[in-house]
């Protein structure tokens, strides 16, 4: 597919709509965060989870709730780059983004009980539950950047 990221028209284009419709409601996007949290669910691809984590990284850096510098923009880059995250075994793949993550999830200022659970993760990773591991991640990042009540 021809994604021309960036572009207003192209497979990225079409898809980030898609996401934003799917996400347009906080009650919604709750429900996202507490199925990749709570359960390590949430949608069956999840290439979907990381469009919307693209999604928030990107309207991150306007609304300064990414990191900052070395913060979740470097994690973007490495994803539109399509090497780091994309090559290799999808365990591999996930292990590299959820290590990624977690090591700049201080940046945003989580509570103590998310740094908390954000140590799963990790603990995830050795036991080679890879896809829990991901998703919990990831929801964890998306709430701490406050995904819940500002949206995509």
């Amino acid at each position: 597919p021809e994604f021309n990221w960036g572009s207003a028209m192209g497979t990225g284009h079409d898809c980030a709509a898609i996401c934003r419709r799917n996400y347009d409601s906080s009650s919604d996007r709750k429900e996202l965060i507490e199925n990749l949290v709570s359960k390590g669910s949430g949608p069956e691809n999840f290439e979907e989870v990381k469009l919307v984590l693209a999604l928030a990284w990107q309207n991150g850096r306007w609304r300064r709730t990414d990191g900052g510098r070395g913060g979740y923009g470097d994690v973007l880059a490495n994803m539109a780059d399509a090497q780091r995250y994309e090559t290799g075994s999808e365990d591999k793949c996930s292990e590299l983004l959820v290590k990624d993550m977690e090591e700049r999830f201080v940046l945003l200022k989580p509570s103590s009980e998310d740094i908390d659970l954000m140590k799963t993760c990790l603990t995830e990773l050795e036991a080679n539950n890879f896809d829990v591991a991901r998703r919990r991640c990831a929801g964890l990042v998306l709430k701490a950047m406050g995904f819940i009540s500002d949206g995509l």
